[in-house]
């Protein structure tokens, strides 16, 4: 059986102030595409559909639209809920749904039956384990409550569950949203708890042929090669620059062995990071790469510049952000050196301040007009008292 595993689309994400909801639009008809192309019998969605609880509608249309067309093509779906996600809402119409071939759990439930899939060789059983805290997993299993229970134990729990149902020898495929320990985070995925009691440990999902996972946003082993993240639909922040997105293609054999293949999907709009001092980025050579891409810079002058931001969105009209680090090491070694304000002249304060706003000397004319209107202010201040 050969099925594409992919996560953590989130629908609806705002990010750099910006609805990404065309960019996912480009990048899922890629998928769809890679889905046809591959011949692939299902698509599973190992968690966070859509960026929060309540989506936009624009989202929810957007993820309709693909079901749509992966049902019509004949490719089985499988999906779960994330912790972005609304388990309840997420849940909605699964007995319906199922009928059509898309087959969903939003809520934890302990009676859950895994999903059959045939293939030439036989069935295929996928336990679809959507995202549950220690509470919900605690309540769905009535486990008692002198019994304790976090997330590592909780996922047991699930696990056991769905492997009860499984005929012993038969090929089975897990679908899960969690943080495996050892895992690589990025900063765009919401923290499950504090204090990394949220991880996971790999050994739970050993006795599957496959597990899909979601959560961790970068393409990843989980402890082993049969235990894998797909990571995120698109680059989600800019400690993502340096990923690659896409899903991976799973061929599962008649005897259960299983063998992967990450395939990229080329984005509307990449994200990465740009470094360089503005007269470097001004160069049309220096940056090869489209200037339209949601970029960072970095900008490397050690002066001040004014307007620094307009100038740069002259290049890069997509500037999600922009960091100083060589002006603000600058700007904290002058002031390290800079003597107490009480001990500089007013004078002397003008002039670097002139001098840093109008990056100008200033001359020894204007130094004899200040010295003349501040003795002047003291004059009339002296008056005065």
């Amino acid at each position: 059986m050969r099925f594409l595993h992919t996560a953590d689309w989130h629908l609806g994400k705002l990010f750099g102030q910006r609805y990404m909801t065309e960019d996912q639009r480009y990048v899922l008809e890629e998928l769809v595409a890679l889905a046809v192309d591959e011949d692939v019998q299902a698509v599973v969605i190992a968690g966070d559909v859509y960026d929060r609880a309540v989506p936009p509608a624009e989202a929810v249309a957007l993820f309709d639209e693909v079901l749509a067309r992966l049902v019509k093509k004949g490719i089985a779906v499988l999906y779960i809920a994330g912790n972005h996600d609304s388990a309840a809402r997420l849940d909605f119409g699964r007995e319906l749904l199922a009928a059509s071939g898309v087959y969903l759990r939003g809520c934890v439930r302990g009676e859950d039956a895994p999903v059959v899939l045939e293939d030439a060789a036989g069935p295929v059983y996928f336990s679809l384990l959507p995202f549950a805290t220690p509470v919900e997993v605690r309540a769905a299993f009535q486990v008692p409550r002198e019994e304790p229970l976090d997330f590592d134990t909780a996922m047991a729990r699930q696990v056991q569950a769905a492997r009860a149902q499984i005929p012993g020898g038969c090929r089975s495929v897990a679908v899960a949203h969690a943080f495996l320990a050892g895992g690589r985070s990025a900063s765009s995925e919401r923290p499950l708890s504090v204090g990394g009691t949220d991880q996971v440990r790999p050994a739970h999902f050993l006795p599957y042929s496959y597990t899909a996972l979601g959560h961790l946003h970068g393409p990843q082993r989980a402890g082993a090669e049969k235990i894998r993240y797909a990571g995120s639909l698109l680059k989600y922040s800019f400690d993502e620059a340096a990923q690659k997105k896409g899903a991976l293609v799973v061929e599962l054999a008649a005897d259960g062995a299983v063998e992967t293949r990450f395939e990229a999907l080329a984005p509307r709009h990449d994200v990465r990071i740009v470094r360089g001092t503005l007269e470097e980025l001004r160069q049309a050579d220096f940056d090869p790469l489209p200037h339209d891409d949601y970029v960072r810079v970095d900008l490397l002058d050690r002066a001040t510049i004014l307007n620094a931001y307009d100038k740069l969105t002259a290049i890069y009209p997509n500037l999600f952000a922009l960091t100083r680090p060589n002006w603000q090491a600058a700007q904290a070694e002058e002031l390290r050196l800079r003597p107490q304000a009480g001990e500089v002249s007013e004078l002397a304060l003008f002039r670097d301040f002139y001098e840093e706003m109008t990056r100008e000397t200033f001359s020894p004319d204007q130094q004899k007009y200040l010295e003349a209107v501040l003795e002047e202010m003291a004059r009339e201040e002296r008056e005065e008292v």
